[in-house]
């Protein structure tokens, strides 16, 4: 068992705990949590009943946004790749979770009040009480030990705590209509059916190894305490992927592309982040293998490209008794927020775990064929992305309290926005109204793009900043005149004159190309 510290990690994510800060913190998320409900990007799932903690609807907004970034993660770690998409079943029947082992070691430690009865999660409780890490297989009894020594109280009433227990956060269902019913779970991960699936996809698609299998879908987990907005949810959406590869191969045919590529890696035990690139990585024997390195410097890239700063993304090295029950090796890719350290990607070296005990409890071969003619059960390296929690983060960083302009509104990366672009008649008579919808169609066959008339241009324009919309496109009586339209940008308020004919051309290498705005048709008069 590993002994408990203060570590550098675990001061970091109690630190808005201190009180200038909380309350600094309580501001900020209230504004975040306002704007999403105010313009629709995310609300309390059943508001209009009594909402239960930890399930969000997404509204118009927050759908167009979440959709993006799944699709960008496409583009990124399944299109560029080569490799396949899947989509199964949200039930499995209880066998597949005992093969797993998720029956028997998806835990959390949880804490009752004697008093007030409210229930905590042990480990987030003494982290924010106390700044001390707890790594997860930590066992009950020492995390009686660290309440005490540390004399933690019940954050609700002050009330005594009672002794931990190990709760397992699967959601169980009954099936059929006749007793006894069959229990099924719903499942806490996606990445269950890329291994039970492996063998059907590899029959059906015939890959040679290295490949992949990757999902985007809902997961449910029964967080004992949901909290946070999207942080901490009980269904969400995860995209995985399980790259499957032959570990008697230590390189990998892609590793030259992002080898001088420099990640941001945290140690185990170490209180700084160290810059080191891919090639670096592997020849210090940090990770095995070049495939892991390759997939770490695409995470890391990934999470830069939709908004987030180089210098609030971490890979940090995860504690031998941290790491999830299935891996031999973990790094956690982190973006530092007004929360402290927030996990966006998990990234696992599963080795043959999974594949091997589906393989002995159904007796199935999931075995790959090498060049040679041997069979092996491939080893897995695993990403997992939060895809709720990423954009939550995106929001976050995004967000902008301007009192210049005078109005808040969200940097966001064009790519990442919920529409590319919004249409505006300058008024709705003269013909300008039917000229703008005639655009704004013209547009929607390759954007997403918002048609808005009602208000002032200058109230559109702090409508289409708030949420993020990275251009706006003004048709005015000199459109009618020659064809060209205005095009704002919001980060600058910047505008200039396109011609329609070249507008979709101009927009497209605006917002995927990342053109530069003062490069694209004239200056406005």
């Amino acid at each position: 068992m590993a002994k408990a510290a203060k570590t550098e990690h675990a001061k970091k994510e109690a630190a808005p705990a201190a009180k200038a800060g909380a309350e600094k913190d309580v501001d900020f998320f209230e504004k975040i949590m306002s704007l999403a409900k105010r313009r629709g990007f995310f609300y309390p799932a059943a508001e209009i009943h009594t909402p239960i903690a930890g399930f969000w609807s997404f509204g118009p907004l927050g759908t167009a946004m979440k959709h993006r970034i799944e699709n960008l993660w496409r583009d990124a770690f399944i299109k560029e790749e080569g490799y396949y998409e899947v989509e199964g079943s949200n039930i499995l029947p209880a066998s597949v979770f005992v093969a797993s082992g998720h029956l028997a070691g998806f835990t959390d430690p949880l804490v009752q009040c004697k008093r007030c009865h409210a229930m905590h999660r042990a480990d987030k409780l003494i982290e924010k009480a106390a700044g001390v890490f707890v790594p997860e297989r930590t066992p009950a009894a020492e995390v009686d030990k660290i309440v005490a020594d540390n004399k933690i109280k019940c954050p609700d009433c002050e009330g005594t705590l009672d002794k931990t227990r190990m709760f397992n956060m699967m959601f169980e269902v009954n099936i059929g209509a006749t007793e006894p019913r069959e229990t099924a779970y719903l499942r806490p991960e996606t990445c269950q059916i890329n291994f039970i699936d492996f063998a059907n996809v590899y029959r059906a698609m015939r890959p040679k190894l290295p490949f992949g299998i990757a999902q985007i879908g809902r997961s449910f987990r029964n967080e004992i305490s949901p909290r946070q907005g999207l942080l901490r949810q009980r269904e969400f959406t995860q995209a995985e992927m399980e790259v499957f590869f032959n570990p008697a191969e230590k390189a990998f045919a892609r590793f030259a592309e992002l080898k001088d590529y420099k990640l941001n890696v945290q140690r185990v035990g170490a209180d700084k982040v160290e810059h080191i690139t891919a090639a670096e990585l592997v020849k210090k024997g940090i990770v095995k293998y070049e495939l892991i390195a390759y997939y770490l410097a695409k995470i890391q890239r990934f999470v830069n490209g939709l908004g987030i700063p180089l210098e609030k993304i971490r890979l940090r090295e995860q504690d031998p008794k941290e790491r999830p029950f299935y891996a031999e090796s973990a790094f956690d890719c982190e973006v530092q927020t007004a929360f402290g350290w927030v996990e966006v990607a998990a990234n696992h070296y599963r080795t043959d775990y999974d594949l091997g005990a589906h393989a002995k409890a159904t007796g199935k071969d999931l075995t790959a064929m090498l060049d040679s003619g041997e069979k092996i059960i491939p080893h897995v390296w695993e990403i997992s992305e939060g895809i709720d929690r990423t954009m939550f983060c995106v929001l976050m960083q995004a967000y902008t309290d301007d009192k210049a302009r005078g109005w808040e509104w969200l940097r966001l990366e064009p790519k990442a926005a919920p529409y590319a672009a919004a249409v505006f008649p300058l008024v709705s008579k003269d013909g300008l109204e039917e000229k703008a919808r005639e655009v704004h169609a013209a547009l929607a066959k390759c954007f997403d793009v918002l048609f808005d008339k009602p208000g002032s241009i200058g109230k559109r324009y702090a409508r289409a900043d708030e949420v993020g919309i990275p251009f706006c496109v003004t048709i005015d009586y000199d459109t009618l005149e020659d064809g060209t339209v205005t095009i704002r940008d919001r980060n600058t308020v910047k505008q200039r004159r396109v011609k329609i004919d070249e507008l979709q051309a101009s927009l497209w290498n605006l917002v995927f190309c990342g053109a530069e705005f003062e490069k694209i048709g004239k200056p406005v008069k």
